[in-house]
């Protein structure tokens, strides 16, 4: 009874950690947004998209815990990475110019800030979605054993 207390503590944590995660990357582009004037691209609002509801999905899934969270929050969490990833792959230019999604507004080619020499909006956002979809996956192999 003890190590399924112990498991099941554990797989809260990671889901808790993840929120955690979700909420900072949520408040990190509503500053950057609101507050610094940023505009995002087209890829950043489907990333956004993908991010703000993870926060309230890992919330409900918390008080009570309940397991099955990670089932509604990895899809839209590997989505929003296959987005980001994507990001980055056009911000390299491995993305041909004509499959390009961004072609009014903002271009999603375009860097608005560069922390450190290296550290952009779409590579936060790819470490963000990496983390939680790595602490869901986690949650899950905790669940089978």
């Amino acid at each position: 009874m003890d190590d399924i207390k112990r498991t099941q503590d554990s797989r809260w944590t990671l889901v808790f950690i993840g929120w955690l995660i979700a909420t900072v990357s949520t408040l990190g582009a509503l500053f950057l947004g609101e507050v610094m004037g940023y505009t995002p691209c087209v890829l950043c609002w489907y990333q956004r998209i993908a991010m703000f509801p993870l926060v309230l999905i890992l919330f409900t899934g918390l008080f009570p815990f309940d397991p099955r969270v990670v089932r509604y929050a990895l899809p839209l969490a590997a989505s929003g990475w296959l987005l980001a990833v994507f990001h980055i792959a056009l911000l390299a230019g491995w993305i041909p110019e004509n499959i390009k999604p961004c072609q009014q507004g903002v271009p999603c080619s375009d860097v608005q800030v560069i922390w450190f020499g290296f550290v952009t909006i779409p590579l936060l956002s790819v470490m963000a979605f990496s983390t939680v979809v790595g602490l869901l996956l986690a949650t899950l192999r905790k669940d089978e054993k």
